[in-house]
């Protein structure tokens, strides 16, 4: 089947709710169907490790408050996924995720048992007490180690708030056993991708794989288990090439406007992901700070140097043809102000041109 532009780009923006963001943060249902179709969440990209995820733009509130509480009730569990990024899972679909994105340790050092075994006996430990009690090994040995097990998903990282000095736990103990058998693994594997395409509407190969960071013949399989069960469907999208559709989309798509609208997303971000390895490619050699997602696509990048502080944005590029981008400058700049406030930002250039 074919899809044209304006049937994939109007239902995803829709689904993902960021051309009708969720009103009120008492819409803890509504919040957390989003939060599943686009799970793993992940914190926004250079804040601070124990800062809650976001569903950045997709709300009408700031839904930090949300998380933190869905967070501190375990209704949403962190752990790393996607090529060990971290992120957080319903606690319903941890084992799925778990199962799907788990990085055995590729050798078992001494360190990683006495960490366990630690853990084990204690019954959990911060990681300044976790130091004391295998003070023979470095500080930085030791963080190294835990972010392996945690990979792994041999240990929990339990964080209930900002708090830096979070509790960590034996896996196993805390949640259930993996199991890792090929048969479970290609499963969740599949679950996994099913609901990415579901999210995405359509999505290639190369979509999946910078989403997921999973091995290419995991992903294959994944892809061939899903179209013979008739879970999905091949498509082609005008522009973009050969994909997937959720299959019960194949038959309900339907072409609509889209309303032009910018948004600016960060490194963390759903679409952003999907899209990271072409983005990559196209600004390779810029300092990039987020993305611009400019009707539906993603059509610019915030340059700038990141700082702790207050910081410069160096330039704003944007690839419309110029007429366009002249005539959507303020457009283009609002959305950017929306983040780097001119209190505490400098914004300047736009499209090469100091302002």
């Amino acid at each position: 089947m074919k899809l044209s532009y304006e049937q994939v780009i109007g239902e995803r923006l829709r689904r993902q709710r960021l051309l009708a963001p969720i009103e009120s943060p008492d819409d803890e249902p509504e919040y957390l169907e989003l939060f599943k179709l686009l799970q793993p969440v992940a914190p926004v990209h250079n804040t601070r490790p124990g800062d809650p995820p976001r569903l950045v733009h997709r709300t009408l509130f700031d839904d930090d408050g949300l998380a933190g509480k869905l967070r501190e009730r375990n209704a949403i569990i962190k752990g790393r996924f996607c090529g060990g990024r971290i992120g957080y899972v319903l606690q319903e679909d941890l084992e799925r995720y778990a199962v799907a994105f788990r990085k055995p340790l590729a050798k078992a050092k001494p360190i990683h048992d006495d960490i366990l075994t630690v853990l084990k006996t204690s019954g959990g430990l911060s990681k300044e007490q976790l130091k004391q009690e295998l003070e023979g090994y470095p500080a930085g040995e030791i963080s190294k180690a835990l972010q392996a097990l945690q990979e792994a998903f041999l240990v929990y990282e339990h964080q209930p708030d900002t708090d830096w000095d979070t509790g960590w736990f034996d896996f196993a103990t805390e949640w259930f056993e993996i199991n890792a058998d090929g048969g479970r693994y290609a499963q969740a594997v599949s679950e996994v991708l099913h609901s990415f395409i579901q999210a995405m509407v359509f999505a290639t190969e190369a979509h999946i794989k910078s989403w997921s960071q999973l091995p290419a013949k995991a992903i294959r399989q994944g892809i061939e288990a899903l179209v013979e069960g008739g879970q999905i469907v091949t498509a082609e999208m005008e522009g973009i090439g050969e994909g997937f559709v959720y299959a019960k989309d194949a038959e309900g798509l339907v072409p609509s406007d889209i309303p032009p609208c910018v948004f600016m997303l960060d490194k963390s971000d759903f679409l952003v992901r999907a899209h990271m390895d072409e983005l990559q490619r196209r600004y390779k050699g810029y300092e990039v700070l987020q993305f611009l997602l400019i009707d539906g696509t993603f059509q610019g990048a915030v340059l700038g140097h990141w700082r702790i502080g207050p910081h410069d944005v160096e330039d704003i590029l944007v690839e419309l043809p110029p007429d366009q981008a002249e005539r959507r400058q303020e457009e283009i700049l609002d959305a950017v102000r929306k983040i780097y406030s001119p209190e505490r930002h400098n914004i300047v250039m736009y499209n090469g041109k100091p302002l």
